[in-house]
């Protein structure tokens, strides 16, 4: 049989050959840079857990952006963030307002120094980035009615000091706009989305500096609808050359909890499964080979490292949860089989609400919040 490829791509922020459930989100974004300067989706904040999409969707922005005309930066969040946008949008010389050269020489005034050897000072950041925003945006590059979109991945291992000189030069940058004489349609603007983890939100707007930021627009993802998930399997798997029932599509989508990147780990490996049996026929013994391929690689790229960074505290309150899993289980059998007081329960109970690796349930019961950790934790 010819050699197709494997339509599905369960790798880090690869572009799925379809988005589905995801389309609303599409719309608020990609209206924003039509809408002009003060759209709300212009501000906005992606959040959800490991495996849900989020780089994707940023994926997806930068597309829409670059085929409407704008020019976008793509970021990831880690020590030196700012610096790095203010060289993307300067890229020849860095122009500082001030600057530490290193290791320990302050010069002040205005100098030309290359990133590796600027510092950018917790006063200077903002105002740093203000101006290169500024003068890019004033730049023949930009389009009358266009702008800059930077999208920032991982946002919750972003220092306070980089959020704050982030936040506080966009929000310049659209004053400066605003106050401008161009007509609202000419107007050129900036766009950032910021994603990550849930609990970043509250750090994000935890901070009167940012305050700005809780006129975003929000968008959380979440599972997939099992019946679009079907849909996807079938429109994807005929597309690539072969074929899978409903009834195997539909058995292949419960498996996948609607949980976006399992979907694309079940979907790879089922697909991989036919295609060594030289089959154009995916079956429900590929579906079954392939979801239990998907889990062990699920566990080992989301289960794992939605643990690093617990507590013992917090890893003895999960362990406890795990006897239960996948069912709910009752707070005061956790108190019971932790041997702690319902207050250290309430307390721990509360983190990893916050953290989203648990969640409510019924009345006076929690469940965990990423799919298999309890099964994961129980195995270890």
């Amino acid at each position: 049989m010819a050699a197709e490829a494997n339509p599905f791509k369960p790798t880090a922020g690869k572009m799925p050959p379809i988005l589905i459930g995801r389309q609303t989100i599409i719309d608020d974004f990609s209206e924003s840079l039509k809408n002009g300067v003060g759209a709300p989706g212009r501000i906005m904040l992606v959040t959800g857990q490991r495996g849900f999409g989020k780089t994707v969707m940023l994926t997806e922005f930068r597309r829409i952006a670059k085929a409407q005309h704008w020019e976008t930066i793509a970021e990831t969040a880690s020590q030196g963030l700012v610096a790095r946008l203010v060289a993307a949008l300067t890229p020849e010389k860095l122009r500082l307002d001030e600057a530490e050269i290193s290791p320990t020489v302050a010069v002040p005034g205005i100098i030309s120094a290359s990133l590796g050897q600027a510092h950018f000072s917790a006063q200077t950041s903002p105002l740093t980035l203000r101006n290169a925003l500024n003068e890019w945006l004033g730049s023949r590059k930009i389009g009358k009615g266009k702008g800059i979109l930077i999208t920032i991945d991982e946002t919750q291992a972003a220092s306070r000091e980089d959020l704050v000189a982030i936040a506080t030069a966009v929000q310049h940058v659209i004053i400066d706009t605003d106050e401008s004489d161009t007509p609202d349609a000419e107007k050129k603007g900036v766009a950032i989305v910021f994603a990550g983890l849930p609990y970043m939100v509250n750090d994000l707007l935890d901070n009167e500096v940012t305050t700005f930021l809780r006129r975003a627009l929000r968008r959380e993802l979440d599972n997939v609808p099992l019946p679009d998930v079907r849909s996807a399997f079938v429109q994807s798997v005929a597309e690539s050359g072969k074929t899978i029932s409903n009834d195997d599509a539909l058995d292949a989508a419960r498996r996948s909890e609607g949980y976006p990147y399992i979907m694309q780990l079940v979907g790879y490996y089922m697909w991989q499964s036919a295609q060594r049996r030289g089959s154009a026929v995916i079956t429900a013994d590929d579906v079954n080979a392939g979801a239990g391929d998907a889990m062990l690689a699920f566990e080992d790229a989301v289960c794992a490292p939605a643990l690093n960074g617990t507590t013992g505290a917090e890893r003895l309150f999960l362990t406890a949860m795990a006897e239960d899993s996948p069912n709910p289980t009752r707070v005061a059998d956790i108190a019971e089989r932790t041997r702690r007081s319902r207050s250290w329960v309430g307390k721990y109970r509360a983190i990893l609400i916050k953290d989203k690796l648990i969640r409510p349930a019924d009345h006076g019961y929690v469940e965990f919040a990423v799919p298999h950790l309890g099964e994961y934790l129980r195995a270890l």
